[in-house]
């Protein structure tokens, strides 16, 4: 039977690549229609579909386990490998020169992907330092407190993004390809394209409750700690349409909405997705909290000051690229070697 359950893993995987290449196809177009701010928050958006959608069918299964470490590896992917191979693909495609984005709007990002942490780093130090008030139930209510905050303050970046900075969002140093991005492609409209995506999504969430289903048991068939499967597999997995998006923007030389589409899509998934799916948790009766153990909140913390670090000159270059490659090697393979401190007490 796990042998089976290790079949159908490949099947889904096969067919959300599939997805992910039709869904950067539609991604592409509706590009052409918005600029990179808007654009590049409607690729992470639909891209981070598949995270919500397999975190739901998880959570109603009671795995929250998975659904913690699945939207933590989703994370630690898009701005460790997603970043870095775009990065790295652009910077090889314009050699001469450093890529140039706009870097007030990564400085706001990183704030706020430090503000997630700053949610997650409490639950866990209560936790592991027996300081709650009422052990096993403080850290739930705090999450969840915390959690309200955390949708308050991404609905505050979303209006901020789209409506107050505006005019300050405009594109840096891509002045010269104006003319260029007019002549780009409209091969279909843009209501079609939204559409397409949409019904993309619909069928992604159906393979979802298939590929959550085999999680366990191909973690056994395949000899893998169900941690790495989910951390390491399952977000690359999920986040082959940022994947491919986040390149081809980048080897166009449109920086910034790469950017929207990698460290954008880590910003709604720590910001948004994380929270929704406490609220939702809640709902369902199922203790879904923001504690995602040390070790996992320990390495999401120095990601983010890495990712930090990269951008803070406000330029890009194969090299930069290249070291955002190697951080995530390094991190999967701490991943293979981890053992959940919960699956071991189990």
């Amino acid at each position: 039977f796990n042998v089976f359950q290790h079949e159908i893993l490949h099947s889904c995987t096969l067919c959300l690549w599939v997805y992910a290449y039709f869904s950067e196809c539609f991604e592409t177009q509706l590009a052409c229609y918005t600029g990179p701010t808007i654009g590049g928050l409607l690729n992470a958006t639909f891209g981070n579909a598949t995270e919500m959608i397999i975190s739901i069918y998880a959570l109603k299964n009671g795995m929250i386990r998975v659904v913690q470490q699945s939207l933590l590896g989703s994370i630690l992917s898009n701005m460790l490998l997603v970043l870095g191979c775009a990065f790295f693909a652009g910077g090889l495609a314009h050699p001469n020169r450093d890529q140039v984005f706009n870097k007030a709007s990564a400085v706001v990002n990183s704030g706020l992907l430090l503000m997630a942490v700053l949610g997650l780093m409490f639950p866990a130090v209560l936790h592991f330092t027996h300081s709650e008030a009422h052990y096993g139930k403080s850290e739930v209510s705090l999450s969840r407190f915390s959690s309200c905050i955390m949708l308050v303050a991404y609905a505050s970046y979303l209006f901020f993004q789209l409506k107050s900075q505006r005019s300050l969002y405009s594109p840096i140093g891509e002045e010269e390809e104006s003319t260029e991005d007019e002549e780009d492609e409209k091969e279909i409209a843009q209501g079609e394209a939204i559409s397409w995506l949409f019904v993309l999504t619909i069928w992604i969430s159906i393979l979802s409750g298939y590929l959550v289903d085999a999680i366990q048991g191909a973690s056994e068939s395949l000899n893998m700690p169900l941690a790495f499967i989910s951390v390491i597999l399952l977000p690359i997995v999920g986040n082959a349409a940022e994947h491919a998006s986040a390149i081809m923007f980048a080897m166009k030389n449109k920086l910034d909405i790469t950017l929207g589409v990698a460290i954008g899509s880590s910003t709604q998934i720590s910001m948004f997705v994380i929270p929704f799916c406490v609220v939702i948790g809640w709902m369902m009766g199922e203790e879904m909290d923001l504690n995602f153990q040390l070790f996992e909140t320990a390495t999401l913390f120095i990601t983010v000051l890495v990712v930090a670090f990269m951008l803070q000159e406000g330029t890009s270059n194969y090299f930069k690229g290249f070291m955002l490659i190697l951080c995530y090697l390094i991190v999967a393979a701490s991943f293979f070697v981890h053992v959940d401190p919960k699956s071991r007490q189990s």
